[in-house]
């Protein structure tokens, strides 16, 4: 029989691919990748943050109203008194013949409870669409944090949601103030864009006019975002929202000042478009986050659903809005309920009593094998050190984090993967006991365990996968390993170790006592 039959050249070469990939981790070499540690292990920044819910449902009132408003010009449907109020969207139509076509825009927009009092309608959200837009809130606020701190660079940060309202964020390795601030900014900017027309009749009178002045011309004052001073009256209804923004890079003006170049969805741009073609000569503000930062005047249409987004930033805010607006607007502002610090000190007690607890597993198993299984437990070590060797390596190939959990994981796989050779080695044990020849033993040992192997390993398998979907980071981190340990000792206990056991059968069928191998 061949010394390298293709189960053993498979073996080499996981072995090689274990022990190349995963030097980097072990030695923490600055070149090659390498694992990351979880906050469990590394420390850095813990947060418990708090979604304002409620502006959430302002924010889906507002869209409508910006909805009517297209929708009205659109269809050359003269519209009066279009006003936001308490949660509210009113307006009056002009032509009861057009009632009709308002009904059914209106029709096509789920949750919503219409109210008529002649030719005046006053739209609301449903008792039910208020609670759907608050719980979306807070499970879109999820998404988008984890966007943008994955945009960040942040290695694995966790952000989960806790109870109605609340989220939790971990930074691992966010250890300096300047590190911390900027995470913080960038999970909390809402990012809220805003196309907004000025109101031009009105607009000399800004400075005398009150908010609820502005309210009933159905305006808003808002400040400009370099000078508090300088105030601009805008229509309370936008004409575009961040809803509708694909994309937002950094770019450089023609003094070299950093800005922000938007690009818009289909839609959006055709409303820009026609917005700017009927408005030439007018001004637009273009608001973020409530603040105007640049109100320039209308030239000409604007085709092709772009713009961009000028304000005094410095390179690193420019970039930072620019990956708040990619990754969305947050639908409702949130707040620090909770800040704490996890300092380094505490990984490393973690790490070194998970260590000893992995070395110490290691070895009682290892030296077990041995003494019971004699040769085959060798065998079944070697495949053991393999399979450790792997897990390591395609968790850093992956980037994947380590968590104390992930830890724990890796030594019950130790055990999971020496289980597997168990089972062969006590079917190849019992058919040489009963008469059948070493060859035989081997190949219809592994041929009787094999069924047993797999189900086992899928059951569990199947579990790791199930934890990981619905689990939060920690027992992600379990899930993780404990899969990649399932996979990897299905490749050493089974491939490996017959393999191995394929090389030397001719060494094993020249000793004289050839049960010896097997601990018999």
């Amino acid at each position: 029989m061949k010394i390298f039959n293709y189960r053993m050249i498979i073996f080499m070469l996981s072995i090689i691919f274990g022990v190349v990939f995963s030097i980097p981790s072990f030695l923490q070499t600055e070149s090659g990748k390498k694992i990351s540690l979880g906050l469990d292990l590394q420390g850095g920044l813990h947060m418990l943050l708090g979604v304002k819910t409620d502006e959430a449902v302002t924010s889906k009132i507002k869209s409508i109203a910006t909805s009517i408003k297209y929708f009205a010009q659109d269809e050359d449907i003269l519209i009066d008194g279009l006003a936001i109020k308490s949660n509210s969207v009113i307006f009056s139509v002009l032509d009861k013949d057009e009632i009709p076509k308002v009904d059914k825009m209106l029709d096509e927009i789920k949750g919503l409870k219409v109210s008529k009092d002649g030719l005046n309608l006053k739209v609301e959200l449903t008792n039910e669409e208020i609670s759907r837009t608050k719980d979306l809130s807070v499970a879109q606020a999820v998404e988008t944090i984890r966007n943008r701190l994955d945009q960040f660079g942040l290695a694995e940060p966790t952000v989960i949601r806790q109870g109605d309202t609340d989220i939790v964020v971990e930074l691992p390795g966010i250890k300096t103030q300047e590190d911390e601030k900027a995470a913080r900014e960038l999970i909390s900017k809402p990012a809220n864009l805003e196309l907004m027309s000025v109101d031009e009749e009105r607009a000399d009178q800004v400075y005398a006019m009150s908010k609820v002045q502005a309210a009933q011309y159905g305006d808003i004052i808002l400040e400009d975002t370099r000078d508090a001073n300088t105030k601009y009256l805008v229509k309370e209804i936008p004409i575009l929202n961040g809803s509708q923004v694909i994309d937002a890079q950094v770019a450089f003006d023609q003094s070299n000042q950093p800005i922000i170049n938007f690009t818009l969805n289909t839609s959006g741009a055709r409303i820009f478009g026609e917005f700017t073609g009927k408005n030439v000569g007018k001004r637009l503000a273009i608001v973020l986050d409530g603040k105007v930062y640049s109100a320039p005047n209308i030239r000409e249409r604007i085709g092709g659903g772009s713009g961009q987004i000028s304000g005094g930033f410095t390179t690193t805010e420019a970039g930072n809005v620019a990956i708040a607006l990619r990754s969305g607007a947050l639908p409702a502002s949130v707040e620090l309920l909770e800040k704490r610090s996890v300092g380094p000190s505490l990984g490393a007690d973690s790490i070194k009593a998970s260590m000893i607890a992995l070395i110490s597993g290691f070895l009682i198993v290892f030296i077990f094998m041995i003494i019971y299984y004699r040769n085959a437990g060798v065998i079944a070590n070697v495949a053991l050190v393999t399979n450790i060797f792997i897990i390591i390596s395609v968790m850093a190939m992956f980037g994947a984090t380590l968590t104390l959990p992930g830890m724990a994981g890796i030594v019950l796989t130790v055990g999971m993967a020496v289980d597997a050779n168990v089972i062969i080695s006590e079917r190849i044990r019992e058919l040489i006991r009963s008469g059948k020849s070493i060859p035989k033993a081997i190949e219809d040992g592994y041929s009787n365990a094999m069924r047993a192997i797999l189900d086992a390993n899928i059951t569990t398998l199947l579990v790791a996968v199930i934890l990981y979907a619905y689990g939060t980071g920690p027992i992600k981190g379990f899930a993780v390993t404990i899969s990649i340990g399932i996979l990897a000792s299905m490749l050493t206990a089974i491939l490996g170790t017959h393999g191995m056991y394929e090389a030397i059968l001719p060494k094993i069928m020249k000793d004289k006592n050839t049960k010896k191998w097997f601990g018999i």
